[in-house]
């Protein structure tokens, strides 16, 4: 009995089964999408440009695994990652915009084949991602792919706004303007935007006024720094050349108008950003401080490139005023009123004039005279230049600015008063010179015969070699002795200033 009643049990079961497994057949659920998650990770910097955004998203898959995931920023344009997380950054645009993000988990039902174009949801995915091994830009037998299952057709999304902020401009470190200067100036700022300094498309400056619009200069947003220079003194109010980064073939097209000469004076900058969001015009110098500009008196500057205290700029002043050059020269002191981007501003500064002396004590700035000479001679300009050595000197870069022989020098620690200084004799136009005082640290040298003409030797062999010479060209006269300690005997110096000056270089009062 038993025995039948495991039999019917058995029949029973089995038909229990069939009857499922034929229900199951003609009633099957088939493939179910995955859903999708997304978040932003807290600490994006949403106020800022690129805005940089880190976004993570997951996937669910109730009968399978996520292979992969859409995601979206128009809608339209669909990119497939692997990954499940990544930075991007958002650029602004003219206003304040706002981003949507979408995303979509892939399962792993694909259907075995690859597809040139996955269409679901009533959106174009593009062809499934493979690994183009031959570079061909299209999937060839063999070349491995994502086999794109089921899409998640709703997207999860996120809306991100950015808003513009204003640009903000401070004055460079470097920008430390002196209380007067002659017509020729360097400013230097520093132009920034939390959106990103790419959008920063101009760049304002202005003189004295900002309230017209006529005095304001608009220039690339990149420039951040300008020498402007002014060349007519006709009048007390000068319109002055951009010259941007401080290069001459680097000008702009419009000029600064309203520099006032012998008068106080005012640089405004100011940013702009592509959406018209202005930063406030920052002012040099700050309030409560004043940048006197001086008009040229004349085609002559005084370079004064002496630290020693003695009677060096009474002697010179005394010495041009006697030539009749009263009221038609200017002194640069550029130790005491340093200039901002010296070398800068200080080579446009000479430029002014068609004539400079300069004159220096036995610490030079070398680096200035190896910058500036042979450029404001190339401009037709002509120097003058009276010199004492340091200890330590680099004969190459003396060579940079005077035709001497790098190669071979003569040195001296003393010549004593009354040592007498002559013109060879076939530079007899030049007059003898004789020490009123002991000189220290001397230094003579042979004269490149390619660019130089000698004229001043020692004739009682103190030292070998030429201490005074002239360029072939006639546009630079140099002496390696203060003439303030050189007028003795017949007090020579004003005739030697007076055959520089106004027969060599042309200088007329």
């Amino acid at each position: 009995m038993l025995q039948k009643l495991l039999i019917i049990s058995f029949i029973c079961s089995g038909l229990f089964i069939t009857s499922c497994n034929k229900e199951a057949v003609n009633n099957p659920v088939g493939n179910q999408a995955p859903h999708t998650g997304l978040f932003l990770v807290p600490d994006s910097t949403i106020s800022k440009q690129p805005s940089r955004i880190e976004l993570h998203w997951w996937g669910d898959d109730p009968d399978g695994f996520v292979i992969g995931y859409y995601f979206s920023w128009d809608g339209q344009n669909w990119t497939f990652t692997q990954s499940n997380d990544s930075v991007f950054a958002l650029q602004i645009g003219a206003t304040d915009t706002s981003y949507l993000f979408q995303v979509s988990a892939v399962d792993d039902g694909g259907n075995g084949v690859y597809d040139n174009d996955i269409v679901q949801n009533g959106k174009d995915y593009g062809p499934e991602p493979f690994t183009d091994k031959n570079n061909n830009s299209r999937w060839d037998e063999g070349e491995d792919y994502v086999d794109i299952g089921l899409i998640d057709p709703k997207p999860t999304s996120i809306k991100i706004p950015i808003k513009n902020s204003a640009p903000v401009v401070t004055w460079d470190p470097l920008t430390v303007l002196p209380d007067t200067s002659f017509p020729a100036m360097t400013f230097g700022w520093i132009a920034s935007d939390i959106d990103g300094e790419q959008t920063i498309t101009t760049i304002n400056i202005a003189l004295n006024d900002t309230s017209n619009p006529a005095n304001i200069v608009s220039l690339n947003g990149q420039v951040r720094n300008v020498s402007i220079v002014a060349h007519d003194f006709s009048s007390n109010t000068a319109s002055a050349d951009i010259l941007i980064g401080g290069v001459e073939s680097n000008m702009a097209s419009q000029k600064l108008s309203g520099l006032l000469l012998n008068g106080n004076n005012k640089f405004f900058v100011q940013a702009v950003d592509i959406s018209g969001a202005k930063s406030k015009f920052v002012m040099m110098p700050d309030t409560g401080k004043t940048w006197y500009v001086k008009k040229p008196k004349g085609d002559l500057l005084i370079v004064d490139d002496y630290k020693t205290v003695d009677n060096a700029a009474d002697f010179y002043s005394a010495m041009f005023d006697s030539l009749g050059l009263n009221s038609k020269y200017d002194v640069y002191d550029f130790h005491n009123q340093t200039p901002p981007f010296i070398s800068v501003t200080f080579l446009q500064t000479l430029k002014l004039y068609k004539y400079v002396f300069w004159y220096t004590d036995n610490d030079p700035a070398l680096d200035l005279l190896s910058s500036s000479v042979q450029k404001f001679k190339d401009s037709g300009g002509k120097i003058a230049i009276s010199m004492q050595f340091p200890q330590n000197l680099d004969l190459a870069v003396l060579g940079g600015f005077l035709p001497i022989s790098t190669d071979s020098s003569n040195s001296k620690l003393i010549l004593n008063g009354g040592t007498v200084i002559s013109a060879q004799n076939t530079q007899s136009s030049y007059p003898d010179l004789e020490l009123s005082a002991s000189i220290y640290r001397m230094k003579s040298f042979y004269v490149n015969a390619l660019g130089g003409i000698p004229i001043y030797y020692f004739p009682n062999n103190e030292m070998k070699g030429y201490v005074g010479f002239t360029d072939t060209e006639k546009k630079l006269f140099f002496i390696g002795i203060p003439l303030h300690k050189a007028n003795s005997g017949n007090a020579n110096v004003q005739n030697l200033l007076r055959k520089v000056l106004f027969q060599d270089f042309g200088l007329t009062l």
